[in-house]
């Protein structure tokens, strides 16, 4: 087994902080530090379990006072949104991962084409990857699920609006539903479950040990349910697998409310920031961008499936440079970028940073509270061309 400081050797503290300092804020790369050793070099996500110091207040009113309209309909719509797991999807749908007329994920839209040792399988090996790439990407929402899950609970704790407590509570229990329809459709049906990326645990680890109640709300909200709420667009347009489709719809519903109360709850709070802590806002969310690009690198498939055949820098580069990235970025960030833009966090000085990794384009695309639930189901039953 590989020793601790074997493992710390991957990275001298120079290597450790570029990776965490691409935007020079040295206090944002003192914040991610530790998450980063933790999660990239640790791998402390590879472990059967994980235990974060949570170092937050939890905040009282007893006025009770409700003074946050906005907050309120999404309270009332959070209510009569719910949905029950057990009887709403018919689990009864047979789900084979081989057969081609329901593809769960097609092969056009992942990066295995591009690698010649996949074009060399047989069909039927083929498609054991393809259940392979898509059980990490399921695997990779069900850890964003259960990081949202503690997420939402530290964020009912320390939000100080009462209206923002009480939609709170039902996203806990949305964030709760989620994780018990990813994990079962990925042991029931596709019997397969990857551990968590370590760039998605070191997110995790940073916002839930983060004592900023803002910081919570912008990883969480905004960052990760955010580009979930892309990735699951996507995924439902693509499948043909209709249990996957009707699940991913209804998660969809729920997310979309919880991106939409990120940006209400940040739009007016950091417009009154001193100019110094909405620099670091604007530095950390750029950083958590390129940690959620990276995760989508798929190393714990690539381990097991092409680790023998190419090295992981051979991988990386290919991975960067496919359609399937392309494809990510268009889809992913395009639900991410106007957010950031809404809540302040898009300053000029910002814009070559995002510029650079292609994902500008995006700015001026609808917001959270611009953009409903039905519009997004909408898009995601639109057809979509393949090469």
């Amino acid at each position: 087994m590989t020793s601790l400081l074997e493992r710390a050797s991957e990275y001298s503290p120079s290597h450790l902080l570029n990776k965490v300092l691409r935007t020079g804020n040295v206090k944002v790369a003192l914040t991610l530090l530790g998450p980063a050793m933790r999660g990239l070099v640790m791998h402390s996500g590879k472990q059967p379990h994980s235990d974060m110091q949570a170092n937050h207040q939890a905040h009282f009113d007893w006025t009770y006072q409700r003074d946050q309209p906005e907050l309120r309909k999404l309270y009332e719509a959070a209510k009569v949104s719910q949905w029950n797991a057990t009887t709403d999807l018919d689990w009864s749908i047979n789900v084979d991962p081989y057969d081609t007329r329901f593809e769960l994920f097609p092969e056009q839209m992942s990066p295995l084409p591009d690698i010649p040792a996949y074009r060399g399988l047989t069909d039927r090996e083929k498609q054991t990857h393809r259940h392979g790439l898509v059980s990490w990407m399921l695997s990779q929402f069900l850890h964003g699920e259960q990081g949202a899950l503690f997420a939402a609970c530290q964020v009912t704790e320390a939000v100080q609006w009462l209206d923002g407590k009480l939609y709170g509570s039902t996203q806990v229990v949305d964030e709760g539903r989620h994780v018990e329809v990813f994990f079962r459709y990925l042991d029931e049906k596709l019997c397969k479950l990857y551990t968590v990326n370590d760039n998605l645990y070191t997110l995790i680890d940073a916002l839930m040990t983060d004592g900023r109640w803002d910081l919570k709300f912008l990883g969480m909200q905004i960052m990760i349910e955010g580009l979930a709420l892309g990735a699951f667009g996507t995924m439902r347009q693509v499948s043909r697998e209709p249990l996957l489709r009707e699940l991913l719809k209804y998660v969809i519903t729920d997310e979309a409310r919880h991106v939409h109360y990120g940006v209400v709850s940040l739009r007016e709070y950091y417009r009154t920031l001193p100019p110094r802590d909405l620099r670091e806002r604007e530095d950390w969310a750029f950083e958590v961008a390129v940690l959620m690009r990276n995760r989508f690198l798929a190393h714990e498939f690539y381990d097991e499936f092409y680790g023998h055949v190419m090295t992981r820098k051979q991988w990386d580069q290919l991975i960067m440079t496919s359609n399937y990235m392309r494809n990510f970025r268009q889809t992913m960030f395009r639900r991410l970028v106007p957010n950031l833009k809404r809540i302040n966090l898009m300053s000029d000085r910002m814009r070559p940073h995002y510029a650079a990794l292609g994902l500008l384009e995006w700015e001026n695309e609808k917001a959270a509270p611009d953009i409903s639930a039905q519009e997004l189901i909408r898009d995601s039953d639109a057809p979509i061309h393949l090469n």
